[in-house]
Order: C-alpha cells, then structure tokens, then sequence
C-alpha cells in the first residue's frame, strides 16, 4: 500500500512560484542580454562609473567564471566581482546588473543597516543550515522514546528559523542595492527611457528569485511542523 505524505502540499506553491522566478529572471536576463544599451558600455564600465561617483575608487571589479548570472560583491575582500558576460558585454543587462552589484558596494561603504545585519549573521547562517535538518529529523525519531528527542527537534526548528532570518534579511538588502543602481544610472546619464524600462524589468525579475528563496523556507518549516503535529 503506498503512503502519501499530504504535508508536501505545502511546498507545492512555494515550488511553483521559484520555478517561475527562475525561469522569469532568465528570460529577462537572455531578452536584454541581447539588447544593446544607449551608450554602449559594458557592465565593468557602468559599475566602474557608479563606483567613483560614490568615492569608491579603490573597489576593484573582478572577472569570474560561471554562470552569466553569477555576480556579487564580497565585503571581505571589499570587491565587485562579474562573470566574463556581464563584464564585457554593452548590453542592458550586464550595466543593470553590475550596477546592482555595485549598489552593494554603496551599502557597505555607507554601514547600511540590513546588509550590515546579514553579513554579521553568515557565520551563524552557515553552521545552522547545515545542522538543521540533522537535529530535526533525529528529534522527530527520538521523540518517542527520549525526552531529548523534543529538545533536539526545537533546536532544529530554532536553527530553520536563522535561516528564515536570512533570507528575510536579504529582501531588503537586494531590492535596496537594486533602487540605488536605477537611481544612480539615471543621476551619471547611463540610460535612456528604453534602458531604464529594460533595467528595471531584469532587476525586478532577479528580486523575485530572493522571494521565492524565501517562500520555500518558511513552507519548509511549515512541514516540518504539520509532521510534528501528527506526532504529538
């Protein structure tokens, strides 16, 4: 006879809604990826640009293998660093982009709050995502037998729920650094209407990406306790 655990209908729309982030934030991505920008300069130059108005001369702009996608700035290192596409590239995509990226430049130089928080909280994130699961699922099979069983299963729930934080944390963050580059690209003349309109809409597409990251973990932990629930 097969079992059918009906607590993944919880994951069920949270699922759905990253496989359409994903697939939104590509399809921007690959739509203006081929659409040259007004003036024609690529992702390190529009970056290196938002950079020096901010007095961020000393940041350096790093080429990085990779997906096309896969960009950041490292406050350790304090640098921006591009994949080989966006770096190169005068399309609208890669100067939105890198000048997303060099948002969270701004943000780090200026102490911004939320970012501030979410680099303090990485090294906690780290060690409770991966401990999470493991104290979850030992703590569910314990229960029964053991009084630590319960305690083990709320540790896990309080390391899911740091997690949680993160990537809460994370929303205000990205979509901060996101509003300071359209800003900052209209300020420095970078974009015509067309641009701003093709900037916005990949933007807008990436931050859904960090919503859904977020729904999937809050319907996880959801689960997690619809299963602890049927235990009790």
């Amino acid at each position: 006879m097969y079992y059918y655990d009906y607590s993944y209908i919880v994951l069920i729309p949270a699922i759905l809604f990253t496989l359409w982030a994903q697939a939104k934030v590509k399809g921007a991505f690959r739509q203006y990826s081929k659409v040259a920008n007004s003036h024609r300069i690529s992702g390190y130059e529009a970056a290196r640009r938002m950079l020096d108005a901010n007095g961020l001369n000393d940041v350096p702009i790093n080429v990085i293998g990779g997906d096309s996608l896969t960009n950041y700035y490292d406050p350790r290192t304090k640098s921006l660093n591009l994949s080989s596409e966006v770096y190169q590239q005068p399309s609208i995509a890669s100067m939105c982009i890198a000048c997303h990226e060099a948002g969270h430049a701004v943000q780090d130089a200026e102490h911004y709050g939320a970012l501030a928080f979410r680099n303090a909280i990485v090294p906690a994130v780290n060690l409770t995502q991966m401990a999470a699961w493991p104290l979850i699922l030992i703590g569910l099979v314990l229960t029964a037998s053991s009084m630590y069983g319960t305690m083990l299963f709320n540790l896990g729930v309080i390391c899911f729920c740091v997690v949680i934080l993160f990537h809460l944390v994370t929303l205000p963050v990205e979509f901060n650094a996101s509003n300071r580059a359209l800003v900052q690209m209209q300020q420095l003349g970078m974009v015509d209407s067309d641009d701003y309109k093709g900037s916005k809409r990949v933007l807008s597409a990436a931050a859904m990406t960090y919503v859904a990251a977020l729904a999937v973990a809050v319907a996880n932990l959801l689960r997690i306790l619809i299963i602890a629930g049927r235990r009790d």
